[in-house]
């Protein structure tokens, strides 16, 4: 199923002479999204409101089902609950450095549409997510351009500002920490991160200043603590929006070091760490495993159950699998994915309708030693896309991102593959994915 306002978008770029299939051109040209060096789809994705504001709810609601997992399925156990997740001793030290505590509602769910409804992929509970600069920039540029604006008066289209909404967030959390006047924010990534991500966080640095924040890219060595108030380049911070990563900081042999005055910091109220390191406890990919395990039912209410079987596929770990669970992975292979818990980005993902048996059958032993998830393939609906170069119509499929903060809902973006060309759609797993912007209706 198409959607509709898709239809009529495309409708109108076949038409000789429309400008609509190189719009996206101004959108490449705006200034606050030029230090981005990514490649944009050559439209937008369409939404009905309605929709997509539920979805929101629904994924609001189940992070506070899975935030409560430690106590609700390990009494409180974090040793027992880092252990059903594979998390090793030296990971779950560094995570709950800071006690354990239930992180702070920000991140992004992703998600596909399957031709019916959304169906949630992975939560994303985490500050280091990316898309945040692209998601109100795309829609408020397309907006600006005079031939989209028509279209989109006549059609209702509007959108939700994602840079709006963090901005907000980060405002929020440093105000108690800046006596007064406005928070100082810097975005960290790991040792050495910048030489990969400087594009990405330069442009989230140019979307956040334009909300008026005095804000900041840096790797978390360039910090100083004179009087244990953490300060880059002579200026005091406020709130640290964590991008640096468990993997990064246990990869570096100077990571405990550098790391280690942040917390202290954060613990003596000189600092907000947002989020901390935390996130980790319930982004790890196991979590919906624990959702979807009819072992667990008995741990959710009707009206939770009846939320997660409605947005999550079926999910397992693998980890102490049976004998059962094994051989029905191997027997279903083309509807199945394997997913390792602790990564992002596409990492180490392993889809079955594109593996031989005899090598599935291999991921899938290794999967039970390494405690990856597997699950149940959704396919996602073709998203017609109007070439601006031949005029053709050509199938795309999409993977949409959707951000919240602890005021809630806070827009989407999404990425866009050609149909079938890659079963990972993700602007790091796979180069010909391309960034597209939201409207809804």
């Amino acid at each position: 199923m198409v959607d509709r306002v898709t239809e009529l978008y495309n409708k109108e770029s076949l038409l000789d002479g429309s400008p609509l299939p190189t719009i996206m051109t101004e959108v490449e040209r705006d200034p606050q999204l030029a230090n981005w060096t990514g490649s944009y789809l050559s439209r937008p994705l369409f939404v009905e409101r309605r929709e997509i504001e539920a979805f929101a709810d629904d994924v609001l609601a189940l992070f506070d089902v899975i935030t409560s997992l430690p106590e609700r399925l390990f009494g409180g156990d974090l040793d027992a609950y880092c252990a059903a997740l594979s998390i090793d001793e030296g990971r779950k030290k560094l995570i709950t450095r800071l006690g354990g505590t239930t992180p702070p509602r920000y991140g992004r769910a992703d998600m596909y549409h399957d031709g019916t409804s959304f169906k949630l992929l992975e939560t994303g509970i985490a500050s280091e997510v990316g898309g945040a600069d692209r998601a109100g920039a795309i829609p408020r540029a397309l907006l600006e351009a005079a031939p989209f604006a028509e279209f989109a008066e006549r059609h209702g289209l509007g959108y939700t500002h994602t840079g709006r909404a963090v901005a907000g967030a980060l405002a929020g959390a440093g105000a108690a920490v800046a006596g007064g006047r406005e928070p100082v924010v810097a975005l960290l990534e790991g040792p050495g991160g910048l030489a990969n991500y400087a594009s990405h966080w330069n442009t989230f640095r140019d979307v956040m200043r334009g909300f008026g924040l005095d804000f900041h890219v840096a790797e978390i060595g360039d910090l100083t603590f004179p009087g244990g108030k953490p300060h880059l380049s002579g200026r005091p911070v406020d709130v640290i929006l964590r991008c640096f990563t468990v993997e990064e900081i246990m990869g570096d042999p100077h990571g405990a070091d550098l790391v280690e005055p942040v917390f202290r910091a954060h613990e003596d109220g000189r600092v907000v760490l947002f989020t901390p390191m935390e996130s980790n406890l319930f982004a790890n990919k196991a979590c919906l495993a624990l959702l979807s395990d009819p072992r667990h039912h008995d741990s959710f209410t009707a009206a939770e159950r009846e939320l997660i079987d409605r947005v999550l596929p079926w999910t397992r770990s693998l980890k102490d699998a049976d004998a059962e669970l094994l051989a029905y992975c191997r027997t279903h292979r083309e509807e199945l994915i394997l997913k390792p818990n602790a990564f992002y980005g596409g990492v180490g993902v392993i889809a079955g309708w594109t593996t031989p048996q005899e090598e599935w059958n291999r991921a899938v032993t290794a999967a039970v030693a390494d405690g990856a998830i597997v699950q149940r393939r959704v396919v996602p609906r073709s998203e017609p896309v109007v070439n601006p170069r031949t005029g053709e119509v050509e199938d795309w499929q999409a993977a949409w991102g959707l951000f919240y903060t602890p005021g809630g809902y806070a827009g989407a973006y999404a990425r866009a593959v050609p149909a079938f060309e890659s079963p990972v759609i993700g602007v790091t797993a796979y180069k010909n994915t391309r960034t597209a912007g939201v409207l809804h209706y």
